[in-house]
Formats: C-alpha cells, sequence, structure tokens
C-alpha cells in the first residue's frame, strides 16, 4: 500500500467523526456511497453540514487520475454550500446556522509571504479540499459528502441574498474568473473585455464583467451559442473563432481576453484581437504546451499571464459584489443517484453551465460502504 494510501485508510480507522461521501475507488472514476472520516471540531474549524456541491471539470480529471496524482479513493468537490452545524471555542467569525460556503483549499502555512498578504492560493503548504494531505497527515475528501470540517480562515459566508445551489459554483467557477478581472484591470467600466468559451467558468466571467460595467464580447467555436449568449447571458457582442471576417472585425479592439478554453488552440490569431498592452489570461489547462509566436506578444506590448484561483479575501469580496448584482452560475440541480451519468454528460460539455448536487436531500448515509 502506498503511503498516501496508507495515511486514507489510518485516517478511516481513526477518526471519531463519520460521514458518507460520493468516491471514486479506481481510475474508471465510477462513483458510489463511502463511509469516510471527519475530524473533530478543533478549536479554529467550522463544522459544516454539506447541503449543495457544484461539480468542476477538474473533479472528472481528478476521479480519472489524468493528472496521475490520485489517492484512492477519492471524494471530489470544492464548490460546497452548507450550513454551520458547530464552531471551534476560537471561531468569531461564524456560529450555527450561518450559510457558508467552502471553495478549493481547506488550509495553508497562515504564516508565508503569501498567506500574509491574502494569497493563500500560492502558499507552498497549501492544502486542496479534496486528494491532498492535510497537515496531521490525513487525506482530505471533498463536497460530494455529507459533511466536512474546515479551519474558520476558509469558510466563506453567504449573503443573505445568495442562493446556496446557484451561489456554490460561484467558490471555484465565479473566483477564478473575479480574480484575474480585478489584479489585470479587467474590471474598469468601459473597458472591452474578450471571454474565450462559453462553459462552466466563461458564462461566470460574462456575468461578472457585466457587473463591472464592462463591454462584452464572447468568442466561440460554437455558432449555437450565440443566442444564449447575447439575450441571456448579457454579453454586448458575439464572435464565432472559425469565421474569419468576424475575427477580423474585431483585431485590435479588447482591453483584454479571459481565455477559459481547456483544449489546444491556436493562440496568436486570438492574440491579435488585443489592443497594444492587452491581456490574456489563461485559466484553462491544456494537455499540451501552448505555442506563442514572440512578435505576437512583443511587437504590441501585449501580456500572457496565468491565473489560479484566489485568495480568501478576495473570495469573500466575489461573493459578496456576486449578491450585490444578482450574479449567480446557471446549474441543473441532480440528486447523489445522477452522479456517475453527470460525470459521463460533463465529458461532452452537454451542461449549461454547471451541475449542482443536492447533497442534503439525495445523499442516502444509509448507503454506504465501509
Amino acid at each position: 500500500m502506498a503511503p498516501t494510501e496508507a495515511a486514507a485508510e489510518k485516517q478511516r480507522q481513526q477518526q471519531p467523526r463519520k460521514a458518507v461521501g460520493l468516491a471514486a475507488r479506481d481510475a474508471s472514476g465510477h462513483l458510489s456511497p463511502l463511509t469516510i472520516a471527519c475530524r473533530s471540531t478543533g478549536d479554529d474549524d467550522v463544522a459544516i453540514k454539506i447541503l449543495y456541491c457544484g461539480i468542476c471539470h477538474s473533479d472528472l480529471h481528478s476521479i480519472k487520475n489524468d493528472w496521475k496524482n490520485t489517492i484512492y479513493p477519492i471524494v471530489p468537490g470544492h464548490e460546497i454550500a452548507g450550513v454551520v452545524t458547530e464552531v471551534g471555542k476560537n471561531v468569531t467569525k461564524f456560529k450555527a446556522g450561518d450559510k457558508v460556503g467552502v471553495g478549493c483549499m481547506v488550509n495553508s502555512c497562515q504564516s508565508c509571504e503569501s498567506c500574509n498578504q491574502g494569497f493563500e492560493n500560492h502558499c507552498p503548504g497549501i492544502i486542496l479540499t479534496y486528494n491532498s494531505v492535510d497537515r496531521d497527515g490525513t487525506v482530505t475528501y471533498g463536497g460530494y459528502s455529507s459533511m466536512v470540517v474546515v479551519h474558520e480562515r476558509f469558510v466563506v459566508r453567504f449573503p443573505e441574498s445568495m442562493p446556496l445551489d446557484k451561489g456554490a459554483p460561484l467558490l471555484c467557477a465565479g473566483i477564478t474568473v473575479y480574480s484575474p478581472m480585478k489584479y489585470h484591470g479587467l474590471n474598469v467600466p468601459g473597458k472591452h473585455v474578450g471571454v474565450l468559451g462559453l462553459g462552466g467558468l466563461g458564462h461566470a466571467a460574462v456575468k461578472f464583467a457585466k457587473a463591472f460595467g464592462m463591454k462584452v464580447t464572447v468568442i466561440s467555436s460554437s455558432p449555437c451559442k450565440k443566442q444564449e449568449a447575447l439575450e441571456r447571458l448579457g454579453a454586448d457582442a458575439f464572435v464565432v473563432s472559425k469565421n474569419a471576417d468576424e475575427m477580423q472585425a474585431v483585431m485590435s479592439t479588447m482591453d483584454g481576453i479571459i481565455n477559459t478554453v481547456s483544449a489546444n488552440i491556436p493562440i496568436a490569431p486570438l492574440l491579435g484581437l488585443l489592443k497594444p498592452n492587452g491581456k490574456m489570461i489563461p485559466l484553462g489547462l491544456p494537455e499540451k504546451p501552448m505555442e506563442i509566436p514572440p512578435f505576437s506578444l512583443v511587437a504590441t506590448n501585449k501580456t500572457l499571464a496565468g491565473s489560479c484561483i484566489g485568495g480568501m479575501a478576495d473570495t469573500q469580496e466575489m461573493m459578496d459584489m456576486a449578491a450585490k448584482h444578482g450574479v449567480t452560475a446557471d446549474i441543473e440541480v441532480i440528486g447523489a443517484d445522477y452522479v456517475n451519468t453527470a460525470m459521463e454528460r460533463l465529458a461532452k460539455a452537454d451542461v449549461r453551465y454547471r451541475f449542482v448536487i443536492d447533497i442534503g436531500n439525495t445523499l442516502d448515509d444509509s448507503a454506504a460502504t465501509e
């Protein structure tokens, strides 16, 4: 048994609190109920009854071990929404009954330069919400489960007006697009931003950009998404990336592009849509390295910059802004018994735009196995 697998087994046997999760046992990725262990609520911890959890594309990669780092059994899910059931004696921000969420991380060193600046997402000791080894040596389990215990610092308060189901995906998809807009100046009213790809991330990017007061052009290879982008999501324009005339018409017009595409696509034509000094922020993770002709960056001072989720202060700020402007994810709520079908559909991009599991009403504790 590998060390990480041994840690997972030790955790299941020794931890005092039991929960049920939807777990994959091997690279088939098939999910079924499993009894899992949660730690007791520590002095700085918040215990949360999970009611909803969004399905992120990274969950699909993880359960199938596409990134070759999966610790089985794995319980995925990092778009968690629920209610507080218990808090530790040092907790001051939350109380039982509060509506809260948990995103992509549940711990960090909390003392390095990145943590001290509010960028826990850049901490070398970041502990991910699932498939990560926590500081006590136990394996983290995610939100496809009945409960989670998290350090207070990594819990997000849901504003009263934010619904738990439609707000859950914002804890990954929302902060992933909000953070680069904020830090790369793509949140200024009147500026023109392109959103490349109209999926889970892309539709959230459109909504946040409009909330910031920006002009938004959706760039997509799928002409069938035009009506959706313009009429339902509120984009100002739509460009079919395979249409040379449409692409030529918007050359050098955009201040920035939020690139949500995970496929390997030609980047140089897209950089041509940027104004001088424009920025492209890739958020997807293609399997192969990008090919970037240096001239397409150097000639007009353009920037290609990465971004990965966001710190906890920014995540709370994002959630508060979303509530203020009525920004929520477009979701399809499913039961726990539908999750494997949902994964098959997700692999085919057959969802508008996020699956959310109704954990509270459909995850059956009695169905779990040891």
